[in-house]
């Protein structure tokens, strides 16, 4: 029997617009009542489910891909940080570029909020130009802190480097010293041209395994949504493993199981018809 559902968002959860709606909620309030937990998947790090759309909903989170776990009542379980000799050499070496370091409370970014908005890929389309458009609109909050010196990263408890390169050569830098330091950092990313570094012991499986032992359960007792490259680790961990139709080539072949598409709400509705086949737990 599922007793933990753990889902990745963009490109999975999320609808086609990436965010929450009516129908996601629904679902996943009703399995939540069934007695089911219910985890965030993400790369990116969430500390407040609320904040990303999910309301009250008593979820937990795997975030930044694995290196900061969330208990549903906010409360931090664990926090695995990154060496901070490996973050101050590449800080030092590649001085130019736009890092966002994930603290235990907030993001420190070594740059402006207009270089770390260019680091977006943002899709084609209607979907690019609504996304655009809803950053354009959205207010300034805490959880980011810009123009950070090193030493204000530094001194921070870090456990995610997120940063961009376009330029092939950089990127070709930058890709010699994760490989350098593989003993150390680890990058779990869902596109080329970014970089997500993490602790090498962290990835999502690895950490979806840690919170379902926290929460009493085995992992034959977990389902695992995903769709990308950072989902790789979670996907063949698990026997219970789905990626959606959307999903790339090597999500497909890591879960097994093809659903349809997140912007049909695939990965909630299988979430409910798993719970209605087993019947509720309590």
């Amino acid at each position: 029997m599922i007793k933990l559902f753990a889902s990745d968002l963009d490109g999975t959860l999320f609808n086609y617009l990436h965010e929450t709606d009516g129908g996601i909620l629904r679902r996943l309030r009703r399995a939540i009542e069934a007695g089911r937990h219910v985890a965030l998947a993400s790369g990116r790090c969430v500390r407040r489910p609320a904040d990303l759309g999910f309301a009250d909903l008593p979820i937990e989170s795997v975030g930044a891909n694995g290196a900061h776990i969330v208990g549903s009542g906010g409360e931090v379980l664990r926090h695995v940080t990154i060496d901070p000799a490996v973050i101050e050499e590449l800080l030092t070496g590649f001085p130019e570029v736009c890092v966002s370091c994930v603290g235990r409370d907030r993001t420190y970014v070594r740059g402006t909020r207009e270089a770390h908005a260019a680091g977006y890929l943002m899709p084609r389309g209607l979907k690019g130009i609504v996304l655009r458009y809803r950053m354009s609109r959205s207010a300034p909050t805490d959880e980011e802190r810009f123009d950070c010196t090193d030493a204000d990263v530094l001194a921070q408890d870090v456990c995610k480097l997120n940063f961009r390169v376009s330029d092939p050569g950089e990127r070709r830098e930058l890709e010699a010293f994760v490989a350098e330091h593989a003993d150390a950092v680890v990058n779990a990313s869902f596109d080329g041209d970014l970089f997500e570094l993490t602790d090498a012991r962290v990835d999502k499986g690895e950490a979806v395994a840690w919170l379902a032992r926290e929460l009493g359960l085995g992992e034959d007792e977990v389902a695992v949504y995903g769709d990308g490259g950072n989902d790789l680790a979670m996907l063949e961990r698990f026997d219970h493993a789905y990626a959606t139709s959307n999903g790339s080539d090597a999500a497909k072949r890591a879960a097994g199981n093809v659903i349809g598409s997140c912007a049909l709400h695939a990965v909630p509705r299988h979430m409910l018809a798993t719970v209605r086949r087993e019947g509720p737990l309590r």
